[in-house]
């Protein structure tokens, strides 16, 4: 990536940050379309709410565009969990139902399918080993009973990429619904909603997509609408939702629209979506499938120069399965410890499950992940 993009990222004059699988550090163009907004309203209040809302109408776009979705099948929410719990309890349930998981996601795609065992539905999780899961243990779990299939695009604590287009293949032909928490490598690796057929995804702004935390994006595609019931339903949920407020009496009509932004129940994070915007630009520019080659270069060398000094690499690097996660394990040190130790030379990572856990994103260098490898203590 050229200097010219690594100026846009103010973090780069005090930090080397290679933690964009918890938060992103926001490019200055994001930042800046957030603060012109925040003036706006403080000069104008509601003035140009119109014109924030077709800029909500834009960036629902180009969320459509980088996923390869129509704009009707986005909807904007406050993060993923929302989103999960969205298709959890918008789906209807029979006991005996059951739900196949991962025994390595991150809570936000467990708990709200642990929440439907009320109702009878069992959930069935398939362990990681050695970092990876295996597609065929997975599907293993599968019954004529098995409603859903959860994963995440990739891992959090092991940066293994699932294989998707295989699960949304077998899903697509057993009428089984496939769910993506897309959060961590959506806009960093290439990611096409038709190619795996995805039912529904949600992913949070503020980690590779290089936006603000509480601008979230759940895709439902256009087949699922009517599967999903909203559970959360507000005066945006409907169709003409606009002329109830503008008529001279008032008639309540509970007319979903027809679209998934009926899971939009109230007034958008316009703020949040503005540097979302402004992100998304950002990426698209640039092009994921450029960002995904420079991540997973940049990986490759840390993977060989962390072997070097005895560390394991815990993050498959198996063609499809490497991602822009990569997470190392000392023999003897905690993670936490050596998380500590690099910081005090101002580089940023993080520590999952034991193990520290590194994520660059497009606008890292070679010279960083050099210089992490120099911070990182020798096993």
């Amino acid at each position: 990536m050229n200097e010219a993009i690594r100026q846009l990222f103010p973090i780069t004059r005090r930090y080397i940050y290679l933690n964009h699988a918890a938060v992103a550090p926001l490019p200055q163009p994001s930042a800046e379309a957030m603060h012109r907004l925040i003036e706006e309203v403080a000069r104008t209040g509601s003035v140009r709410w119109s014109a924030w809302m077709a800029e909500v109408e834009r960036t629902r776009a180009k969320v459509a565009q980088l996923v390869s979705a129509r704009p009707e099948e986005i909807a904007f929410l406050r993060n993923t969990s929302e989103g999960i719990s969205t298709i959890a309890n918008g789906l209807s349930w029979q006991p005996g139902d059951n739900v196949v998981t991962c025994a390595c996601e991150f809570p936000s795609n467990i708990y709200p399918w642990m929440q439907l065992e009320r109702y009878g539905v069992q959930v069935r999780m398939a362990p990681e080993r050695d970092g990876r899961i295996e597609t065929d243990e997975l599907l293993a779990l599968v019954d004529d009973r098995t409603r859903l299939i959860a994963v995440s695009f990739v891992q959090f604590a092991s940066g293994f990429r699932m294989d998707l287009e295989r699960i949304g293949d077998f899903c697509r032909r057993r009428g089984i619904f496939f769910f993506v928490d897309a959060i961590q490598g959506l806009g960093v690796h290439p990611f096409d909603v038709r190619r795996y057929q995805v039912d529904a995804f949600a992913a949070d702004g503020h980690k590779w997509l290089l936006g603000p935390e509480g601008a979230a994006v759940l895709f439902l595609a256009e087949r699922a609408w009517e599967k999903v019931r909203p559970t959360v339903v507000g005066w945006m949920s409907v169709k003409d939702w606009d002329r109830v407020l503008s008529s001279e009496t008032l008639s309540y009509r509970l007319d979903y629209h027809d679209s998934a932004r009926r899971f939009e129940c109230g007034t958008l994070n316009a703020i949040g979506l503005a540097g979302l915007s402004a992100s998304l630009d950002l990426l698209l520019t640039v092009g994921i499938e450029a960002i995904d080659r420079h991540v997973l270069d940049l990986g490759t060398f840390l993977c060989e120069a962390a072997q070097a000094k005895g560390y394991r690499v815990v993050s498959s690097r198996r063609a499809g399965e490497a991602s822009a996660i990569i997470c190392l394990a000392h023999p003897e040190r905690p993670a936490e410890e050596i998380v500590r130790r690099v910081e005090k030379e101002g580089i940023i990572v993080s520590a999952r499950c034991g193990r520290v856990r590194v994520a660059p994103h497009l606008y890292n260098t070679r010279d960083e992940m050099e210089a992490l490898v120099a911070a990182l203590p020798a096993a």
